[in-house]
């Protein structure tokens, strides 16, 4: 799986590429902290833009939640968006499209965020 972080306004957009499975879980949650740490200064939002992510297995999912869950504790804004069909029926069968806020593209995501571009 490939990652990369952007910074939008005083957002990170994270974009993940590939299958996050159990092999891959580890590394995307460096990803993850990373973007939450930010680069010299701590971003308003991380936004995990979906796009290009294929496959998430349950290894996967629990780095959402432990993203969200950390976001949350230093007063990040935390969503994910563009799910794929098939990453969007995970989100739902596992109900976390209920514990994560999720947006059809990164725009919706920074507006839902409050984020400045």
């Amino acid at each position: 799986m490939n990652v990369t972080i952007d910074r939008q306004g005083t957002a990170a957009i994270v974009r993940p590429a590939g299958r996050l499975d159990f092999g891959a879980a580890a590394g995307f949650q460096e990803d993850v902290d990373r973007a939450l740490a930010g680069e010299g200064s701590k971003p308003a939002a991380v936004i995990i833009d979906c796009a290009a992510l294929e496959y998430v297995s349950s290894a996967g999912l629990r780095v959402f939640l432990v993203g969200a869950r950390a976001s949350k504790s230093a007063g990040i804004s935390f969503s994910v968006c563009n799910l794929m069909p098939t990453v969007r029926e995970v989100f739902g069968v596992s109900g976390f499209d209920r514990i994560i806020p999720v947006a059809a593209t990164v725009e919706e995501a920074l507006d839902k965020a409050g984020v400045a571009r």
